[in-house]
């Protein structure tokens, strides 16, 4: 107590100071007398904090990383553009629109996500969509009224979803996209992608891992062939209309030359010279009708992008958990700022009603 006396006596004489100095004075004036209490508000929020983090549920945090090789097309396709151009289509431009980073966005997006949340994985030995398991496993469901009687069965189609499911799924989507996915690249230089999922439950953590970056490829691969592929379809059935032609034309001048067994007379090899012109016309189309849906081929195989896992989302998973100590000292430390909060606004409103 002789020492907080002096200390005091030491600041009275700071009277001729400048405005700054004099409302330091008045702080440390207000620490000397209160300091009690600053400990004791210290101590206590001290052990709240370590109480919170002994009872705070953990988090599991799933590490996934892929490569993806994107082909680029030849310069030996030039033949087979050009005849997908007299078909009417149009296969070139856009590959661009689905190129690199791209694939981040697809795997953040509405569709992908909520179709991962509306798959179906089995959990304690009964199958459960993953939103389903997720509401319950968190607390949402015991802790919310409104989406209390809200559920998500296995097996529901989606085209029979209320408006209060398709609310809840996508407020999840959100809060999934907000707090729980982490889709990048790393390193700009290199084609290589990370994608971190964090959950309460740690089988949900890979299941959701593993289902996003499958669902994600399966699209990505689908929106980078489709062109391709419907090219592909066009002409296999134009090839298979050639080759019809060809195999008809063939047996009507078998048919035709049984009938006139007697080449005497030339009007009767009319018919079979005719059919022998349409069999030179239609196998030379049906031969480079072949040849370019071989090419055809290649180009949609050349189009599929190539996704490697590099290291998948094995157990165990990081176990994400407050510290102790940590939170011992943001709860002190925020305790002692709503203390002294409360004793400037005390000190506000005595000044305003001395005035």
């Amino acid at each position: 107590m002789a020492a907080a006396t002096d200390n005091e006596v030491l600041l009275n004489r700071m009277d001729n100071t400048p405005e700054a100095i004099k409302n330091l004075k008045r702080l440390l004036k207000f620490l000397l007398h209160k300091w009690l209490l600053l400990l004791i508000v210290g101590i206590v929020a001290g052990i709240a904090g370590i109480i919170y983090a002994i009872y705070q549920k953990p988090e599991y945090k799933s590490h996934l990383t892929f490569a993806l090789d994107e082909s680029e097309s030849g310069n030996g396709v030039g033949n087979f553009l050009n005849l997908a151009s007299q078909f009417g289509l149009n296969i070139g431009g856009g590959k661009d629109m689905f190129e690199g980073d791209n694939i981040l966005e697809i795997m953040k997006s509405r569709r992908m996500v909520e179709n991962v949340l509306l798959s179906i994985d089995t959990f304690n030995n009964k199958p459960y969509t993953l939103i389903e398991y997720y509401l319950e496993k968190s607390g949402m469901r015991k802790n919310s009224r409104t989406i209390k009687n809200i559920h998500f069965p296995a097996g529901q189609p989606r085209s029979s979803f209320s408006y209060q499911q398709d609310s809840l799924l996508y407020k999840m989507y959100l809060r999934f996209t907000d707090k729980y996915i982490l889709a990048q690249r790393p390193d700009r230089k290199l084609s290589i992608y990370e994608v971190n999922i964090t959950s309460p439950d740690e089988k949900f953590t890979k299941v959701f891992t593993d289902s996003l970056v499958a669902k994600t490829n399966d699209f990505y691969t689908e929106i980078r062939t489709k062109k391709a592929k419907e090219t592909l379809e066009i002409l296999e059935q134009r090839a298979a209309a050639m080759k019809a032609n060809l195999n008809s034309s063939i047996t009507s001048k078998a048919t035709v030359q049984d009938v006139n067994v007697n080449p005497a007379f030339s009007e009767g090899q009319v018919p079979v010279q005719k059919q022998q012109a349409n069999i030179q016309v239609y196998g030379a189309a049906y031969g480079e009708m072949f040849k370019n849906l071989e090419l055809a081929r290649f180009q949609y195989l050349n189009e599929i992008p190539l996704m490697q896992i590099i290291d998948h989302a094995d157990y165990p998973m990081e176990k994400i958990k407050s510290g102790k100590f940590k939170m011992a000292v943001i709860f002190a430390f925020f305790a002692e700022l709503l203390v002294l909060f409360w004793f400037a606004l005390r000190n506000l409103f005595e000044n305003k009603s001395l005035s």
